[in-house]
């Protein structure tokens, strides 16, 4: 692994180096079978942020199906090279804090995919109390959660009951299924879940 100057994985630099200079092992390169299968089986389009966007190629996938979806990164970095590749949807990527970020319309999906485990363990309460306060009743908070002890992340794993703690305040877990095109990173230590919000 390159040497990088930040350390810290809750400030910008942190990702804007690792952007910068290709190191993002986190990265599919397109878009997971899951989340096909997900948007196939949904009843309707869905209006949709995605945390922590990165690359975004679920951004463009997203809305070329139909839904409103809106992508958000605090990392300079991740925000230029997303927009990069939107193409037509660049303008729905915007560089903002997901802590401080408003949305200007309802949101009933919020699209999980490596965000949680990239966020030190003592900002996880935090972040679920604003998965709940962002989306409606009903919404759903839908993507991959990363399973493990790794306290040297990120990726930051979670235990499964810590999840289920962390989660259940606000959310009802409604559906799960094994993860066929994990990255190494993550391979065999990820699940799919949908959790419906109380």
């Amino acid at each position: 692994m390159p040497e990088f100057a930040s350390r810290d994985p809750r400030a910008p630099d942190f990702w804007d180096e690792r952007f910068e200079r290709g190191f993002t092992p986190w990265d599919l390169g397109g878009v997971p079978a899951a989340l096909h299968d997900f948007v196939k089986a949904s009843e309707g389009p869905r209006t949709v942020l995605i945390p922590g966007c990165g690359t975004a190629y679920e951004l463009i996938y997203l809305n070329d199906a139909g839904w409103d979806a809106l992508a958000i990164d605090f990392s300079p970095a991740a925000v230029s090279r997303a927009r990069q590749l939107a193409g037509q949807w660049a303008p729905r990527v915007l560089e903002a804090d997901f802590f401080a970020w408003e949305p200007q319309r309802p949101l009933d999906l919020i699209y999980e995919r490596a965000f949680l485990c990239a966020m030190p363990p003592s900002l996880w309460p935090q972040l679920a109390a604003r998965w709940a306060a962002l989306l409606v009743p009903g919404g759903l908070l839908a993507g991959f959660f990363f399973f493990g002890e790794s306290p040297k992340g990120p990726p930051f794993g979670i235990a499964r009951t810590a999840l289920e703690a962390l989660l259940s305040p606000h959310f009802e877990l409604v559906d799960e299924a094994a993860v066929a095109d994990s990255l190494p990173v993550f391979e065999g230590t990820e699940r799919w879940m949908v959790w419906r919000r109380r």
